[in-house]
């Protein structure tokens, strides 16, 4: 059993709690803006581990306060990563622990790999180009996704031809096209696409519910807890 402290409660935290408690764990405290409290009322006395869902805006102080605190932080939250190599430096210095995950769903870390051994393949090809889409909830705020990033990053870093992402079409030949889509409450959609004149290979990752991402993000948290380092899911799942 864990002690875990929920940092945002909203529709992702709310899952985290039930999916937290349903594994035995406990819950030590929720920090919401709606409780009007903060991370610094709590302590590694009272808390195992942090899992923290929020907003960009707010997201680095708080897990910049659990690192401070000496309570390990599991974080979801995408659109601060400017910011990320701050956080790792933090709990480098503090002997702290952190583990960021752009999406914890088992299945999309392993598309993640699958997008890695795509990109490696197609490196030699150059008369295919690769484009993504992404469909998300309306809710979601920051745009592209995390795991569209993550996603254009596995791309460049295996296809010579890619250096980096930029949004929709208005992008040079040696980016990734990312084209973004906010539609009702769709949890989560990926499409990494490469056409040539010939013909197209398209991957895709649809996830159904957010119970995927909030059951890998408890499994985090309990690997975490008591650990020391900046991690992700490669270590959880040993890919």
């Amino acid at each position: 059993m864990k002690r875990i402290l929920l940092i945002g409660y909203g529709k992702m935290g709310q899952a985290i709690e039930k999916i937290a408690i349903d594994r035995g764990n406990q819950i030590a405290g929720i920090v919401d803006v709606s409780r009007n409290n903060s991370v610094s009322d709590f302590s590694s006395d009272d808390v195992d581990v942090a899992i923290e869902f929020t907003q960009p805006t707010s997201a680095f102080d708080n897990i910049s306060a659990c690192i401070a605190a000496g309570i390990p932080v599991v974080s979801g939250t995408t659109g601060w990563l400017e910011k990320r190599s701050q956080v790792e430096a933090l709990a480098k210095e503090k002997n702290g622990a952190f583990f960021y995950a752009s999406n914890f769903s088992i299945g999309v870390n392993l598309f993640f790999d699958l997008n890695e051994r795509l990109a490696k393949l197609m490196n030699g090809f150059d008369s295919y180009n690769v484009e993504m889409e992404e469909i998300h909830h309306v809710h979601k705020l920051d745009a592209p996704s995390g795991t569209a990033i993550t996603l254009a990053e596995g791309i460049y870093e295996h296809l010579e031809r890619k250096n980096n992402w930029s949004l929709d079409k208005e992008n040079n030949s040696s980016d990734v096209a990312i084209v973004h889509k906010r539609i009702g409450e769709v949890p989560g959609t990926h499409i990494v696409t490469y056409s040539s004149e010939i013909d197209t290979i398209e991957i895709k990752h649809e996830a159904h519910s957010r119970q995927g991402f909030a059951t890998g993000a408890v499994v985090a948290a309990e690997w975490l807890a008591g650990k020391q380092g900046v991690f992700g899911m490669k270590d959880l799942l040993n890919l």
